[in-house]
């Protein structure tokens, strides 16, 4: 029985950075000798195992053969026979196809996983690439994880995407597998790349045509020098990832243009009423996707308001006022906080304007701040009830954003019209 380290831990560790999980596959052994030595089996398909006392997972060395589509149609076979080498076969990557001797240290490398490391290639490791769709996806997150490392998609692992969306592999993709792999990969510090790779490889119209549909889709140039839509989504997503870690935020960057995909031609490059359009788009790819409340609601409010938000300064009071109601600003300050970051990365997501000042967030902020520390004193409530207290609460709000405008300096900031 021989044991090695093996996957994401060896790649990690040779790239220099901090390993998050070991893995270990044995090989040359019986499941009997595993539980006699006090491990824990938790394998349902195949057998892995816990450390009794690290916990980390041991799996034994296995193939596996395909047969039927999706991720799901392999079957799976584990002996004493299977070498190290057929083990790390079956992986995805080359650079995942690395192990580490556990005795001696050694490393075992059959498919040049260390030249790629060095190389910066993101390379299949066998043609049975293709048989597993969820790889694709994986491949797209690890190009958002190691992009900024200088890493990018080999031209065949590439022309093997093509293959697997060409046999319509990727529609037996389940969409939690779907929303799992892209929920880590907007985590990741290069998210575009995510949605890069599945366009360079055919695969975004099947897995997302509500931002493959953007592409090719013009703007007006004055206010948008990309012009195109698409590229335009990717750059708010760019902008989105250097002001926040937060997934939440990134998500609703990407959603927030989708109804631009449906202005009808004769109106382009203008998109009148695109807002209100994107928010039953955001709201049926949250649906298939199974995505969680807390990305549909924020990508929901982004989609419908980021126009509100780039024009606030300019808006009567009372509309002011309805924006934050209608954003639950008083009872949601960290959703608020998420909005307004989304809406930065819009504005700033747009050739050559990158760099520019936003002020609107702040004012918005001290809008909300004004208006969340107005409030009526006893003798104000006095003989009045329910609808006619809240009414007299709405006035005096509006009335402190009236005086915020009035004493509010800002620089002059172009109007992004209806677009």
């Amino acid at each position: 029985m021989k044991i090695y380290l093996v996957g994401g831990a060896v790649r990690d560790e040779l790239l220099g950075l901090a390993v998050r999980e070991r893995d270990w596959v044995v090989v040359g052994a019986r499941p009997e000798e595993l539980l006699d030595q006090g491990f824990k089996p938790v394998g349902k398909d195949f057998p892995v195992f816990l450390h009794p006392q690290t916990g980390e997972e041991y799996a034994l060395a296995r193939t596996e053969r395909k047969t039927g589509p999706g991720y799901r149609g392999f079957d799976t076979m584990f002996s004493p026979d299977v070498t190290l080498e057929q083990d790390l076969e079956r992986r995805d990557l080359t650079i995942n196809a690395i192990a580490r001797d556990e005795a001696t240290g050694q490393l075992v490398d059959p498919f040049h996983g260390q030249r790629d490391l060095q190389e910066r290639w993101l390379r299949h490791v066998s043609p049975a690439f293709v048989e597993d769709p969820v790889r694709v996806l994986r491949l797209a997150r690890f190009a958002a994880r190691f992009a900024p490392l200088g890493f990018r998609v080999a031209p065949e692992t590439m022309e093997l995407l093509r293959d697997i969306a060409a046999r319509g592999e990727l529609d037996a993709l389940v969409s939690e597998r779907v929303w799992q792999e892209t929920q880590r990969a907007l985590e990741m510090p290069a998210p575009r790349q995510f949605f890069e790779v599945l366009r360079e490889g055919n695969a975004l119209p099947v897995i997302f045509p509500e931002i493959h549909a953007l592409f090719g889709v013009p703007q007006p140039e004055q206010w948008h020098p990309e012009i195109d839509t698409g590229v335009h989504t990717m750059m708010v997503l760019d902008q989105a990832t250097q002001l926040t870690e937060d997934p939440v935020v990134r998500f609703a960057a990407l959603v927030h243009d989708l109804g631009k995909a449906t202005t009808p031609t004769h109106e382009l490059p203008r998109h009148v009423a695109h807002e209100e359009r994107g928010v039953g788009i955001v709201e049926e790819l949250c649906d298939r996707l199974r995505i969680p409340n807390a990305y549909r609601e924020l990508g929901v409010l982004v989609s419908r308001y980021h126009l509100h938000m780039h024009k606030v300064v300019e808006l009567r009071p009372n509309t002011v006022l309805e924006l934050l109601e209608s954003l639950d600003a008083f009872r949601r300050p960290a959703r608020f906080e998420q909005f307004l970051l989304a809406c930065e990365a819009d504005a700033r997501g747009r050739k050559g304007l990158e760099e520019r000042d936003y002020p609107q967030s702040e004012y918005l902020r001290r809008a909300r701040e004004a208006a969340a520390s107005t409030t009526l004193s006893a003798e104000e409530r006095e003989g009045l009830q329910g609808f006619e207290i809240a009414k007299r609460l709405h006035d005096k709000r509006v009335h402190a954003l009236k005086e915020l405008k009035r004493q509010y300096e800002t620089k002059a900031t172009p109007r992004d019209p209806a677009h």
